[in-house]
């Protein structure tokens, strides 16, 4: 169900790469590297696990060539397991479902609609052989997170073949570089923890062998019905009783 907030967090990732500057000759050849080769989601189980992500990150080939030793700088992110519910004071969830046309579906069905609002814990952890590089990294990503457009970046959901964007925002922009201490040898470790606060939509329309639908979709499918709507009122005279 949060997988549409992982892909939007990586391309978040994406706009904070591109907008890296060299600034040591390690730093050149990871810009050069390319996205793809340079950033890598670990297994939600990896998060505060450092030493397990930089393991996945050496079993990694990335270039499908003969075994060689791991390319650094590598960032590596990962998504707890762990979930809460923001907290009221921040936003509120609609636990009743309200009847709403999602903007965009040219049939204007009417469909069911509740919201989660939730916090979810990332991780990014930057690898490098030596600490100015990944100092340079580091700082460059809390300045990033400091621009105010950079705060936030949305999750695509489709429901009905129609796709809505959602907002997902960094709890707070003041988040410290720790450095975390491990057994390895000739690798400095930086790690930056973060909270989103995500706005996840949960959809429902009429299923099979329900008579209140609109006969515009197929109940069960990707296409589904809608609910009917009311779409006349009459009101007729009436007599005012003694």
């Amino acid at each position: 169900m949060f997988d549409p907030v992982k892909v939007g967090f990586g391309e978040w990732m994406g706009a904070f790469y591109a907008s890296l500057a060299p600034t040591t000759k390690p730093m050149t050849e990871f810009i050069q590297r390319g996205f793809g080769k340079s950033v890598q989601w670990a297994a939600s189980s990896s998060v505060d696990a450092a030493e397990e992500m930089l393991a996945s990150w050496q079993r990694n080939d990335t270039d499908s060539a003969t075994t060689k030793p791991a390319k650094l700088p590598v960032i590596i992110c990962a998504m707890a397991r762990d979930y809460t519910p923001t907290g009221r004071d921040f936003t509120r969830q609609i636990a009743d479902s309200m009847e709403v046309i999602i903007p965009g579906d040219t049939k204007e069905r009417a469909f069911g609609l509740r919201t989660i609002s939730g916090d979810i814990r990332c991780q990014v952890v930057i690898f490098s052989a030596e600490e100015p590089t990944a100092r340079s990294i580091a700082a460059q990503f809390c300045l990033f997170l400091d621009a105010i457009p950079n705060r936030r970046f949305h999750s695509d959901w489709t429901f009905a073949g129609v796709t809505t964007q959602w907002p997902v925002q960094i709890e707070s922009p003041d988040s410290p570089v720790v450095s975390v201490q491990t057994g390895l040898k000739n690798v400095v470790i930086l790690a930056v923890d973060l909270t989103l606060k995500a706005e996840i939509p949960l959809y429902d329309a009429p299923g099979t062998g329900n008579p209140n639908n609109d006969s515009l979709g197929v109940p069960g499918t990707d296409d589904p019905a809608g609910y009917m709507k009311v779409v006349e009122v009459n009101i007729e005279k009436m007599d005012a009783a003694l």
